[in-house]
């Protein structure tokens, strides 16, 4: 167990923490507690390249906390009312959808390696800053305005431009 792994881990037990602040109307707590969850992946991906502690969990355990804190809170954030339903519909269903073709070709016995593209790493930026935006907005009581409809679109056009790479992609490893 890594010093990076023990930070994704720490981010994992971070989700629920989170989640029951935005259940509880407490914006400021769920804003802290996601800013330092997405400082410690800073961190911890630093940690593992700097000093060579990259791992096999780690390359696991790294994105599943990413995905596990990303998803809970969009879910979250629909349920409330702070986010549109739309758009939390599109992005964890990509995400279940990336994830079911994965199992597909693990049990198909061609096993897919997890390389994330770099407009799959652009949709996630994107997806912490609107995040962080929304959960601010509701933490300081101020409005996004138009802020809203562009990030919501960046994001669903982005969604929508990975999840047809990824299939295609997989598709092509499938087929081979």
């Amino acid at each position: 167990m890594t010093i990076p792994n023990l930070i994704s881990v720490f981010r994992l037990l971070l989700v629920p923490i989170v989640i029951v602040a935005i259940l509880q109307g407490n914006w400021l707590a769920a804003f802290v507690l996601f800013l330092v969850a997405g400082v410690s992946d800073g961190i911890d991906g630093w940690i593992a390249r700097r000093f060579d502690m990259r791992s096999e969990l780690g390359a696991v355990i790294d994105p599943l906390a990413d995905k596990a804190l990303l998803v809970s809170i969009y879910v979250t954030l629909a349920i409330v009312g702070a986010m549109a339903e739309w758009l939390v519909v599109l992005v964890v269903s990509r995400d279940v959808m990336i994830v079911i073709a994965y199992v597909v070709s693990w049990i198909m016995d061609r096993p897919i390696s997890v390389k994330p593209i770099f407009a799959s790493k652009v949709n996630t930026a994107l997806l912490i800053i609107y995040a962080v935006t929304v959960l601010a907005a509701n933490a300081f009581a101020f409005t996004l305005g138009p802020l809203d409809d562009v990030l919501s679109i960046g994001i669903a056009v982005l969604t929508a431009f990975t999840l047809a790479v990824y299939l295609v992609m997989w598709l092509r490893h499938m087929s081979a």
